[in-house]
């Protein structure tokens, strides 16, 4: 009697889902569009900007390059994914989001987000052979291996996160329409399902702890192995160089995976301590602010991208 009547109070296969942005903040959440529109506008300029240069630029088509092109698309898709419905929900409150959308939204943003973390993972590999093997670095690492890496990273990321649609859609009863949260995450979504969601949530903290630990622990190694050859290194000059190549990439390491561990902790451990508008914000930051910072990273710290970015997107005299 008491499963009848809850599934009377149910909505069956709803043709919508209805976002509320950050709960309990009402129209007070139109002034965070102050912080996330400015962010997506620079992840936005910044991304394509990286991707155009190397593009244009044909002495940018090696395989250092192309790498670094890579995250750039990832973050591009990534931002794009999330922040235009961001912005809305901010801007003019609620709103409501197909079903189907909603499922393919989802996987765009663990897709991309399981491919982001790989991404890091193959250039921690290609700063280790440039530092370790140098001598060996043009055959190891061509634009074909690069292609052949970021061909089985898509595969993978596509593998490993279409079961998270796919186990949503096998539910047919639905608790309620709203979701609580800017986008259409897994857990948020699933919190709303009405049956036994233990695949569900086993199935996505083994997905986070694999993919993230895995990853973390290649790109551990990684630097592990580039500390070993630089400290063999003649001279400080030598050694500073030597990290100096690989600078850019820790800062984008960190800039992902910090704000990707507090979001996870806030998540798993934090339900009763940290506010629900605290963790979506920290989610959100830890999606959006990465891809914000690439081209003041790549940028700064990479001599041939930032002398083409000067030469393309600023007028010089030219010589008379």
């Amino acid at each position: 009697m008491t499963e009848t009547l809850q599934l009377n109070s149910t909505f069956l296969h709803p043709t919508f889902f209805i976002l509320t942005g950050f709960p309990g903040l009402g129209s007070a959440q139109t002034w965070l569009t102050l912080v996330f529109g400015p962010i997506y506008l620079l992840a936005l300029l910044g991304n394509g900007a990286l991707l155009a240069v190397v593009w244009i630029d044909s002495t940018l088509h090696q395989p250092m390059f192309l790498l670094l092109a890579m995250p750039a698309a990832t973050d591009l898709g990534l931002a794009t994914s999330i922040a235009p419905g961001l912005l809305a929900v901010l801007w003019f409150g609620p709103r409501s989001v197909p079903y189907a959308v909603c499922l393919v939204q989802m996987f765009f943003v663990h897709a991309l987000t399981a491919m982001e973390s790989g991404v890091l993972l193959a250039m921690a590999g290609d700063c280790a052979v440039a530092i370790g093997c140098p001598l060996h670095y043009p055959v190891l690492v061509t634009k074909a291996h690069v292609g052949y890496a970021a061909l089985a990273l898509a595969l993978k990321a596509v593998a490993i996160v279409v079961p998270f649609p796919l186990l949503v859609a096998k539910f047919e009863h639905f608790q309620a329409k709203t979701i609580g949260h800017t986008y259409c995450a897994h857990m948020a979504v699933v919190e709303l399902v009405v049956g036994n969601t233990r695949v569900n949530n086993l199935y996505g903290l083994a997905l986070s702890l694999a993919i993230s630990g895995m990853d973390i622990l290649g790109i551990t190694g990684s630097y592990g192995l580039i500390a070993h050859a630089v400290l063999q290194l003649p001279t400080r000059e030598a050694c500073a160089k030597a990290f100096g190549t690989c600078s850019s990439h820790i800062c984008v390491i960190l800039a992902f995976y910090i704000p990707g561990l507090f979001s996870y902790l806030t998540h798993r451990f934090g339900h009763h301590t940290v506010p629900k508008p605290v963790h979506i914000l920290l989610s959100n930051i830890y999606l959006l602010l990465p891809p914000a910072l690439n081209l003041l990273i790549y940028g700064s710290r990479t001599k041939q991208i930032k002398n083409q970015l000067l030469d393309t997107f600023t007028f010089r005299k030219s010589p008379l």
